[in-house]
Formats: C-alpha cells, structure tokens, sequence
C-alpha cells in the first residue's frame, strides 16, 4: 500500500507538470467527449491480465438524491473471466445468459472537477451488465488487476491499478456491503429480480482521500516498525 500510494503520488505529478490531470488527460485523446461515452471509446484493456476500465459521466439529474450530481464523472474497473483465479465461478444468485467473456465489475472511483478522486463505489448488476460473481470472489480477483501498457496513458493506467492497492481495505468492505445490500433488498421484495431492479443502482460507497490513506498507512507503518524492536 506504501509503494501504491508512492506511484500514484508520481503519476499525478508528472501530469501536474504538463498542466494535466488524471481526467483531462484522458479527457484530451478525444475531440468529442459527451456524457454517457466510454472514454476511451473501446474501453482499456490490459490482454495479458485481462483487466479493463472505462471513463465516463453521467447526465446531471435534477433528483438532490442522485448520487453522480456531485461528481465530474467516474471510473469503472473490471477484471475479466480470462484473469480471474482458478475455481472462481458466477453466483447461483445470477444466471446470466453465456457469454464469450464474462466480467466482474471491481468498483467505481469517483472524480471531482478538478481530476481528484473523491469516493469509491460499487454498483449493482444492470449496471454494467457484469456478470455477478460473489464479493469473496472479486475481492481475490483484486490481486490480479493490472494495467501494464501506454495506452491511452502510461500515467493513468499506473494510476488506476495502484488505487486499487491503495484502497483495497475499502473496496473490500464495499464489495461486502454490496453483497449485504443485494441480500437485504431480496428478503423485501422475495419475487423481484434484485440483480435488474432500476431502483437500486448504487449498493454501497464512501469518500475517500489520498493523503489520508497515505498518512494512515505511514503511521500504521512506523508503529509496526517500533512494535518490532520489542
């Protein structure tokens, strides 16, 4: 966690250099980016660990309540079928229709106007369109996640991959809670697809800071240092 917050310290400097930032980075590959699109238009994918993500924003609602008004837009991280571990199947929960190569959506990371990440979020099936997979299976599929190319951005793609190092205590109790959310909705509406309700969208977050976690992991750091000469 140490190293990852390191490199994305780095990568967000060298882009602060050129006057970027991780957004407008991606943001400046296209000469038309709209709400909705997929930035870039094919998605990243990373074909040796077949891990993927995709940049895009949101229509702003004028419901107070909707959770993508305060935000520039987001990331959305996945690994597919082809990079997960062994043994790792869909959840009975889901029985999706066969595909070439399923997906597991990993989480969403917020970004403000200014290209800084705000918060982490997951989302439920319909979503993404994902195939549902349970989250002590995502979580183990976190370990294999990364983007190890240029393109679009050599930056960006080290940035992605290490804030999920970074934050991975958090995407884990996200990935729970997602979980938690699906169940707690199921045993209210027993006769409903769950996984296709339009009403439920986003099934857990939180607000998150890179210094923070930075700090938080330094200090835990030096006390287990000292803890060791005892």
């Amino acid at each position: 966690m140490r190293d990852a917050g390191a490199m994305i310290m780095e990568c967000q400097r060298v882009l602060l250099n050129a006057r970027q930032n991780i957004v407008s980075e991606l943001i400046r590959f296209t000469g038309n980016f709209r709400e909705w699109d997929h930035l870039p238009e094919q998605d990243v994918h990373d074909h040796q660990s077949h891990s993927q993500y995709y940049y895009h924003t949101h229509a702003k609602s004028t419901d107070p309540d909707y959770p993508h008004n305060a935000e520039h837009g987001h990331f959305h991280v996945f690994l597919r079928e082809k990079g997960m571990p062994l043994g790792i199947k869909p959840s009975p929960f889901h029985r999706p229709q066969k595909k070439a190569d399923p997906v597991s959506h990993i989480v969403g990371i917020i970004m403000d106007d200014y290209g800084v990440p705000t918060g982490l979020f997951t989302t439920n099936r319909w979503v993404t369109n994902e195939t549902w997979y349970k989250a002590e299976d995502v979580i183990k599929m976190m370990k294999r996640y990364e983007i190890d190319h240029t393109f679009p951005s050599w930056p960006v793609n080290l940035w992605v991959t290490n804030m999920l190092r970074l934050f991975r205590p958090q995407i884990e109790t996200l990935l729970t809670m997602r979980d938690k959310t699906i169940e707690n909705w199921k045993s209210r509406m027993p006769n409903t697809d769950i996984l296709e309700n339009r009403d439920l969208e986003v099934t857990s977050m939180c607000t998150i800071s890179i210094a923070d976690q930075i700090e938080t992991v330094d200090r835990f750091s030096r006390l287990a240092r000292k803890s060791a000469l005892f």
